[in-house]
């Protein structure tokens, strides 16, 4: 089924909507979740959390591109559940080494003021990715986005991991040159 007819479902509130998202977009979302909770449990609730999300969301929000949306819920909602166990007990893990790896490019902040730098510094990331190649930009998605490990985004990007590791930190270095470029 076409985004635009399960777009069309949501709006007319059919709960088939649901069934076609999970059958379609299932897998995508669960990778997502998996690559940030290490529990498959909590994963699973956080893709059926992204499923009741776009429910609530569809009306009166209208993806184009329903993929990006759901990831998009997907990673909020699963970072979300990773910050609150995370809160209880600390540990190791994929998700702090992402932002270990980014937080050397981007800064933070929590006050208002920070939070229009912040959609700023998104809108300037989503320009860095513009100039990007198709594959090193598939390349800093897998990586920072969907948060793969590294040999996993090497793999569905048909590099070795030494050389993904390398290109990775060239992306990293150009992404810091560029966001001092833009003022940040």
């Amino acid at each position: 089924m076409e985004d635009s007819q399960i777009v069309a479902l949501y709006w007319k509130r059919d709960e088939q909507a649901i069934v076609q998202t999970q059958s379609k977009y299932g897998k995508y979302c669960h990778c997502i979740a998996s690559n940030i909770l290490p529990v498959y449990e909590d994963a699973q609730e956080c893709v059926n959390d992204t499923y009741l999300a776009a429910w609530n969301s569809i009306p009166p929000h209208r993806p184009t591109v329903l993929s990006s949306f759901l990831g998009k819920l997907t990673r909020r909602i699963s970072l979300d559940r990773w910050r609150s166990t995370q809160a209880k007990k600390r540990g190791g893990g994929t998700v702090p080494l992402v932002l270990d790896e980014l937080g050397e490019c981007i800064p933070g902040g929590s006050d208002p003021a920070a939070q229009v730098e912040a959609r700023e510094l998104a809108l300037a990331v989503g320009r860095f990715l513009d100039t990007l190649t198709d594959s090193q930009r598939r390349l800093f998605l897998l990586r920072y986005f969907r948060l793969d490990s590294v040999p996993q985004a090497a793999e569905q990007c048909h590099l070795s991991v030494s050389k993904a590791k390398s290109v990775l930190h060239r992306l990293r270095k150009q992404l810091r040159t560029y966001l001092q470029k833009e003022g940040y």
